[in-house]
Formats: structure tokens, sequence, C-alpha cells
């Protein structure tokens, strides 16, 4: 449904989006992940057509972002980060207005208008002025404006920035929702959104794509040490020499649990080693107590913060 293909814009000396490429398939929900500053917002304005490219291609429905741009616009719900509302105007009023400017044929307007009030879950708030809702509310317009054409393809930039846990729950069950009627693009800086929402996402950092892939799969994807934590009543030191006589072992870290004589410990290993039946083979030998063993994943924040910081050019690009 979506393909960008080396895409770059610059400003002046500043290369904002450095030739990214990605796909988004049709009903999946993408999110585009990464810190602030990092393109995320740039790109999102490249593909809604309110932005030029400096190069490379985008492509939305098999049409070209820039040679067919009002085709593309057919095909395309858009919430900027700040939500386009006329705050002096009605709920249903300001989303009959929306379908006008989007060419909605007057015979279908007011069953699109219907459509979005229930898929955002505000039938009821349709005769209120916009400037008397919640922030929560007013996001749930924005996201209906988004969707009240029947748009292929909605992009959502940070749609959840600035509500609170209970507004985000709800705005995250909504876009939950519109998957598989909707191709969409989520960005976002928050990482709970990704995990919670999205079929996969891509993590941009100084305008280069450092990973795409689904959130489950990137812990096996990225290269690295493996890791497991194990708990075990033992001599800090007889344990930690056992440990460090097995193969592959880089690294243990051992901390005392409580004054119970129980030690915590995380071992590391090389990449694609798991160590744990030779880590309870060499404790059970010892007569060590043995409380507790398992391997330890890295979670999506940590995946962040290691491709956030390292070299972009160390890329993590998945073929799924």
């Amino acid at each position: 449904m979506i393909e960008v293909q080396n895409l770059t814009k610059t400003f002046g000396d500043r290369t904002a989006v450095d030739h990214i490429s990605f796909t988004v398939n049709k009903g999946e929900i993408l999110g585009f992940l990464g810190p602030n500053g990092a393109g995320k917002t740039t790109t999102m304005r490249i593909l809604t057509g309110f932005l030029p490219a400096t190069s490379g291609t985008a492509k939305i429905g098999g049409f070209d972002v820039f040679d067919d741009s009002i085709e593309v616009r057919r095909r395309i719900g858009y919430l900027p980060e700040t939500p386009p509302l006329y705050t002096d105007m009605k709920v249903g009023e300001y989303l009959d207005f929306v379908t006008r400017i989007k060419n909605v044929p007057a015979e279908k307007r007011a069953s699109r208008i219907e459509d979005a009030l229930e898929k955002t879950n505000i039938t009821d708030k349709r005769d209120e002025l916009i400037k008397r809702l919640s922030r929560g509310y007013k996001q749930r317009v924005g996201i209906a404006q988004a969707l009240v054409h029947d748009p292929d393809v909605i992009i959502l930039d940070e749609p959840t920035v600035g509500l609170d846990p209970k507004q985000i729950i709800e705005v995250r069950h909504l876009i939950k929702g519109l998957a598989g009627n909707h191709t969409i693009i989520l960005s976002t800086h928050i990482l709970p959104e990704v995990s919670m929402t999205c079929d996969r996402v891509v993590i941009i950092n100084r305008g280069k794509i450092a990973a795409v892939d689904t959130p489950a799969n990137l812990t096996t994807q990225l290269k690295g040490a493996q890791h497991v934590r194990f708990e075990a009543r033992a001599d800090e030191a007889a344990l930690r020499n056992a440990m460090q006589e097995i193969p592959g072992i880089s690294n243990v870290v051992i901390e005392q649990v409580g004054s119970s004589g129980v030690l915590a410990v995380t071992v590391e290993s090389v990449a694609g080693q798991d160590a744990r039946s030779e880590i309870a083979a060499k404790i059970v030998g010892k007569g060590w107590p043995l409380l507790e063993l398992r391997g330890v994943s890295l979670s999506l924040e940590e995946i962040f913060l290691q491709l956030t910081t390292d070299d972009a050019s160390h890329a993590v690009e998945s073929n799924n």
C-alpha cells in the first residue's frame, strides 16, 4: 500500500531525512518510532504532500506522492500533532465541513459522518462545540476528520501526546479498531505505543532507519550477547569461578538478595549461545540450590536505546 524508496529531505545544510526506504502492507499498523528530531514528522509531511522531498520516491496505493499528489490526497487521512480543528464549530458541523472539502459525494456525507462518529465513539458529542471538549475528545475529533472520507491510508503524527493515561488507552484501542479496513502509519516517540498498537515498527534516528521489524522480532534480529538470569544459594567467589569455566561466558554480574545467602546472577554469553542448560548443570553438579533460571530478552526500550545511541549505519532490517 505504501512504498518509500531512498527518501531524502534537506533544509540547507541539514539533512532531516536521509535516504530512508520502507513499505507498509495493506491493513497494517506501522509504528514510526524515534526520538524527538529524528525525522518522523518530516517524513509524515512528505507522505501527505505537505512538504516536497529533496530526492527519492514515495507511492501510496500505486500513486506517486509527487507526480500524482491529488490522487494520493484522496486516499489519505492525516492527523498532524496538533489536530486541525475549528473550535467554534460543533463536532457534527465540523465533520460535515470536512466531507465537503474532501469532495465526499453529497449522498454519502451523512453516512460517512455517522461512521466516523461511531468509530471514534463521539456520537454523543455531535452537537457540542469543539472548544468545550476535553483534550482527549478533541483528539478523537481529529481522528474522525482523518477517516471521515474513508481513506485507504491514515497517517497519525503523535496521536496520544498530551493525553492522560485513560485517554491514551482509549485512543490506542480506537487505532487498533481501525486496522484491517485502513492502512495506518503511527508516528511516536513513546515506546509502549508501538508494542501495544503496531504490527511492525520502523525505528528512525538522525534521519536514518535503524531497524524495521515486528516489536517481537527486534530482539532476535539484533546482534548482541545473550543473557541468562538465575538465583542460587552459593559462595559468591566459587559461583563466579564456576560460571567463568563455561565456554562463551563473557560477563558475570552477581548481586546479594537480602540476607538469606541467595545470589541473583546475570550471565552474558556470546550471540546465539543459549547457556541455560550448561549453567544449570554446573550449579547442580556443585550441589548448590538453584532457585530460578530464565533467559532475559532485551526490552523494546533497551533495543530503542541501543539503536538510537549506536551509529545508525549498523541498521537492522527485516524482509518480513
